[in-house]
Order: C-alpha cells, then sequence, then structure tokens
C-alpha cells in the first residue's frame, strides 16, 4: 500500500469541557459526528462572516472523555488559523493549544488496519492518517513519491489548499459541501452566506475536471478558453495538472462548455483540452 509523508502540519488540540460546543460553532463539519466516528478524520472549512474561506482542515477525536480534538490545517495558516480560533474563544471551557511542532502526518492508501489511525480519503480514495511524534528519526522509512498522491487527489476531483482552495473562496464553489460542510448542525460563523447559498442552487464558478490533449509544460496557474470563440475574456482558470488530468475553476457561463483552449504563459494556446464535470 502506497505510504505519504505529509509532514509537519498547523497542528492544534482543542480540549475541556465545552470543546466540542465550541468547535461546532467555529467550523463548517458537525463535530459532533466524531463522537459515532472516533476512529475518523473529517474534513471541515473555517469561513468568516460572509461565508468565505478562511481554512481547509481535517479534525480528528483523540479523547472522547474529556474531549479533546485536533484540527490539521497547511502549515502555512498556523498563525492565522491560531488567532482565528483563540479569537472566539472567550467564555468556553475550552483551551487550543499549538502543537505543530510534535507530530508529523503520514497518509496510507488502504483500509484502516491499525488502532492508532484515522480513515479519511485526503487524495479521494480509501486511506488513513498517522501521526508520529516529530521526535521519531524516519530516515529508514519507505514513503511513496508525493507526486503519486498528487495525481490521485487530481483523478478524484480533490482541491488543495494552495492551488485551488486559497482564503477568499466559497467553498461550494470547490466542491467542499460534498464532504466538509453540515446543513445541519445549527449555527457557525459564516452559516447563512452557505446555507443562502445551497437554497440558491448557483454559484458564480465551480471546481471542474479536465483531460487535457498535450503533455506540454504548463505554468499555472493558466486561462482556459471556450474552443471557438474569441479568446478576449478567460472561461475560467487550471489550477492543477498531473498529465492527462488537470483540475480548474470554469465561470457559470462556460458549465455547458465541453471544449476548451488552454492559454499558456508564452501566449500561444493549447488546443483541445476536453473538459470532464466533477462527480
Amino acid at each position: 500500500m502506497p505510504r505519504f509523508f505529509i509532514g509537519p502540519r498547523s497542528l492544534f488540540s482543542i480540549h475541556g469541557t465545552d470543546a466540542v460546543r465550541y468547535l461546532n460553532g467555529q467550523i463548517t463539519q458537525d463535530v459532533r459526528r466524531l463522537l459515532q466516528e472516533p476512529h475518523r478524520g473529517l474534513s471541515t472549512c473555517v469561513t468568516d462572516a460572509k461565508g468565505k474561506l478562511q481554512a481547509y482542515a481535517t479534525i480528528y477525536l483523540i479523547n472522547a472523555e474529556q474531549p479533546v480534538i485536533w484540527l490539521e490545517a497547511s502549515m502555512e495558516l498556523r498563525e492565522s488559523l491560531f488567532a482565528r480560533l483563540s479569537r472566539y474563544l472567550i467564555a468556553d471551557d475550552a483551551e487550543i493549544d499549538d502543537i505543530s511542532d510534535d507530530f508529523f502526518l503520514t497518509h496510507t492508501i488502504g483500509e484502516q488496519t491499525e488502532g492508532s489511525a484515522f480513515a479519511h480519503s485526503r487524495f479521494g480514495v480509501a486511506g488513513f492518517d498517522q501521526w508520529l511524534p516529530s521526535t521519531i528519526d524516519i530516515s529508514a522509512q519507505f514513503f511513496s513519491p508525493l507526486e503519486q498522491a498528487e495525481k490521485l487527489r487530481i483523478q478524484h476531483g480533490i482541491p488543495s489548499w494552495g492551488h485551488e482552495l486559497v482564503e477568499g473562496i466559497l467553498p461550494p464553489e470547490a466542491g467542499l459541501e460534498a464532504y466538509a460542510i453540515s446543513y445541519h448542525k445549527g449555527c457557525y460563523i459564516g452559516q447563512e452566506v452557505i446555507s443562502r447559498i445551497k437554497s440558491a442552487g448557483k454559484t458564480n464558478r465551480r471546481l471542474q475536471r479536465f483531460t487535457l490533449a498535450s503533455a506540454s509544460n504548463i505554468s499555472l496557474p493558466a486561462s482556459i478558453f471556450i474552443t471557438g470563440q474569441s479568446h478576449e475574456k478567460a472561461a475560467g482558470t487550471l489550477t492543477s495538472v498531473a498529465f492527462p488530468d488537470a483540475l480548474g475553476f470554469l465561470h457559470k457561463s462556460a458549465f455547458q462548455e465541453k471544449e476548451f483552449d488552454l492559454q499558456l504563459a508564452d501566449g500561444s494556446n493549447l488546443t483541445n483540452a476536453v473538459s470532464c464535470i466533477v462527480d
């Protein structure tokens, strides 16, 4: 089974009597699901009051009795995410500790087989996360190249922080409502806007998978244009490539289109990049 070394991540321990209630008011996922699925990692978003993305994360139940919940995200979000979570921790019996330096993250493709692991389809297929103490010497351990994991996630339409996911986008634009948003758990910061988007059933852009017809070097992000139409206005943006698969965003004016030209950095066009809608 392929095993990947993800490495250090932003990692916060939320603990105390009110930990579940507090965190449930901060993120899009229903934290109470962890109590029914204690050996699973759950994807979630942290949004602002306008429903715009501030972080994409995973939560884990470490101890059900106290309780203790870990929240993991990209390392570049360490300071901003800790400040965001701490800002609303006022009268709750809960604490947040930054333990980012204490652990490394690994991910293995396949069914969960170890009690210390958390089932999580991080790259779009069955797999599990494991946290290793950062003091462990991993030099003798074998890990598959991360390029293999990147290809998996692109093939399965999974957005990634720094590529498809950046601060300020609306989570439904990236298809995150399928596994990272609960519409039944009650209030959280940004909930009203995200619920309104669901009711309207419309977004101005959406994440889409593409199959590329050429393996030419592509500098990302790259603009895409509807084949056969003027190239004055882009129909979307390509954000990740693992040939022949790619991910990107389409503007709503191009939702019904199937074939696109790709504008390369040198101004030339890569034609016949045929789009495939995300499942």
